[in-house]
């Protein structure tokens, strides 16, 4: 049974970073990541690395997606006004 977990969460892992790969939209992009993120923590739960598993969580699936988006707000915002003052 733990062999099956094993190969399921191997499964969605390289599902969910086949999708981030294949997004274009950088917005879309991250929150793919997030739910990579997610699933990597599970992933590492599955191996029995709960310590990883939380760290994965907290940085991988939270903090990394929302610098990422905040980050691609500023950059639109920025574009704006650059052409709004042309």
């Amino acid at each position: 049974m733990e062999q099956v977990l094993i190969a399921v969460a191997l499964v969605l892992v390289a599902a969910s970073a086949t999708v981030a790969v294949a997004t274009r939209d950088p917005a879309r992009q991250a929150l793919v990541l997030a739910v990579l993120g997610v699933v990597l923590a599970v992933l590492f739960t599955v191996l029995q690395a709960p310590d990883v598993g939380l760290s994965q969580l907290a940085v991988g699936s939270a903090l990394t997606p929302l610098l990422l988006l905040l980050t691609v707000r500023k950059v639109k915002r920025r574009r704006q006004r650059q052409g709004s003052d042309e």
